[in-house]
């Protein structure tokens, strides 16, 4: 049994132009955007090169990913899967870039497994050098034939040409809801069981913590299951797509009226980025978007098709899930089902979410999450962390670092005496505060600030810090040093640290504990629960909430 993904033969850059052909060698680097490393091997790779051209190969400079990157953290698996024996071996040689595939060369592998960011991992077969081909779409135990279009360092990256044996544990095509999927680069698993992208998520959360938090063993708890979202389809409630303005040919041609002004251009593609390539995908449809957004895209194709000559450079639309209006009378919600929901194209409209009991407003343009559905179950989690049932009394003072719209603070609110939110954005302060006022707190029970989140503590000073929590919920990037250090110094009685990028959380975690630890006078913060929230169903993308309680 075989599962054809995309045939060789029907592959659209065979026949490209050369410049097309070569936009994704990069020069055989690992990555924009990284950090420079001398090479002293020629980059293989780029067949046929003269005697001139393999003196300036020799001399290329190779980007090594950024720290915590998705470049690094796939590092991380190779040298994982090569063992470090090999990894040590090919950087004291110096042929850590000498990759034995050129440009478009297919070959067959078996995965051995998958990568913290979803792509298939696979040794490369004799008679070749040590050497991992990564992959989209393929599973563990699967045999897969690839063809490689870029060289990194020690790996190599390839299309999914065909699946030929696959696996009879983990795949079932028969789940497949989007006719996109296996071309588009938003989802990654579809073909699994749900229950098995929980628990691929919860491995992603446990190498993070052996890779990036320089924790010994000892010191990481056992990771919890991860939490499901109660929608697996139809839960994203943002949506960007994007497109291309026309091609100087294709315009030349409308300009001189050769062009169809009625149908809709063979190049013009509205949609999201295809896999493997710098190329927008055609979409009409997002099975993991809502039924508002899906309705919604139709129309706004066809606004775009009609008006395409209007555009003069490319553009990325937003459409946002919106309950149209908030109840006139608070004191009497609706059920969340008698709610009209509408989508929000503008970036500076208003767009209303609830959450429970609790309505957000705020601008279209602003960081909300995108799953509704499970952000119930997320605040909850974060509250009974906070108040475990163990405990008699729990702390009074929430301070809630980088506050956004006020998601956290607002659903915890009833829980504590005094809450104060922190946020670097001005505009996200007044949505917190309005949202603050529309759900009716008394007044002075939140406060919110906008201020940089690493001088969060001197707005806080007055706060008992045996009695005050911390919610601490970054960006990707995570926290900063500085941050850390006040947060040590302040030295609060729990720390909850919510992230969307488990490695950089993995690292301040471990810096906070390591901090404390040094500096805390004989006091430190104990990792005490771990555990991943799935946020994005069908991708790889798996949120992490970590607990610190201070002893």
């Amino acid at each position: 049994m075989s599962t054809r993904v995309r045939s060789p033969t029907s592959d659209p850059e065979v026949n490209a132009p050369l410049e097309k052909k070569m936009r994704l060698r990069d020069d055989m680097m690992g990555g924009a955007d990284g950090i420079v490393e001398e090479a002293s091997n020629s980059a293989i790779g780029v067949p046929g090169p003269t005697k001139k051209a393999s003196k300036k190969l020799k001399k290329q400079k190779h980007l090594l990913p950024e720290p915590y990157s998705p470049g690094d953290v796939l590092w991380r698996d190779v040298v994982a899967l090569l063992g470090n024996d090999i990894v040590e071996h090919a950087l004291r040689h110096g042929t850590e870039w000498d990759s034995p595939f050129g440009h478009r060369d297919e070959v067959e592998v078996e995965v051995s497994k998958l990568s913290s960011n979803g792509d298939a991992l696979a040794h490369s077969p004799a008679p070749h050098p040590p050497w991992v081909i990564v992959a989209p779409f393929a599973l563990p135990g699967e045999r897969i034939r690839v063809r490689v279009y870029r060289s990194a360092r020690l790996h190599s990256f390839a299309d999914l040409v065909e699946v030929i044996t696959p696996s009879p544990d983990l795949r079932d095509d028969s789940r497949i809801k989007c006719r996109y999927f296996g071309k588009c680069s938003g989802c990654q698993y579809q073909m699994l069981s749900y229950d098995s992208q929980l628990e691929i998520k919860r491995d992603v959360v446990i190498k993070a913590y052996q890779n990036f938090s320089n924790l010994p063993n000892e010191s990481i708890p056992e990771v919890l299951p991860t939490i499901a979202s109660p929608l697996q389809y139809g839960y994203r409630t943002k949506i960007t797509p994007h497109f291309e303005a026309a091609p100087k040919k294709a315009r030349k041609e409308a300009e001189s009226g050769l062009a169809d002004s009625i149908d809709k251009p063979d190049w013009l593609k509205i949609g999201f980025n295809e896999i493997g390539r710098r190329t927008v995908l055609d979409i009409e449809e997002c099975p993991i978007a809502t039924p508002v957004l899906n309705a919604a895209l139709g129309p706004i194709r066809e606004g775009i098709t009609n008006n395409i000559w209007n555009y003069k450079k490319g553009v990325s639309l937003l459409l946002r899930d919106s309950i149209e209006h908030l109840p006139t009378d608070m004191s009497s919600i609706p059920a969340p089902e008698a709610e009209k929901h509408i989508c929000i194209t503008n970036h500076k409209a208003t767009v209303r979410d609830r959450v429970d009991s609790i309505y957000f407003q705020f601008p279209g343009h602003s960081f909300f999450q995108n799953n509704n559905s499970v952000l119930v179950p997320l605040t909850s989690y974060v509250r009974d962390a906070i108040f475990p049932s163990s405990k008699s009394s729990g702390p009074t003072h929430l301070v809630d670092a980088y506050c956004g719209s006020g998601l956290f603070s607002l659903m915890l609110a009833p829980h504590f005496e005094t809450v104060a939110g922190i946020e670097l954005s001005a505009e996200s302060i007044k949505s917190a505060t309005e949202n603050a006022i529309i759900n009716r707190l008394p007044e002075g029970k939140c406060s919110f600030l906008a201020g940089d989140a690493a001088n969060i503590f001197s707005t806080v000073s007055h706060f008992p810090p045996d009695k005050t929590a911390l919610i601490i919920d970054p960006p990707r990037k995570g926290s900063d040093e500085p941050f850390i250090q006040q947060l040590v110094r302040f030295a609060c009685s729990t720390v909850v640290y919510v992230s969307c990028n488990v490695h950089t959380q993995a690292r301040d975690v471990g810096m906070i504990m390591e901090m404390m630890k040094r500096e805390g006078s004989g006091r430190r913060y104990v990792l005490e629960s771990l555990r991943g929230f799935d946020l994005f169903p069908q991708t790889a993308h798996v949120e992490s909430v970590a607990v610190l309680r201070l002893v």
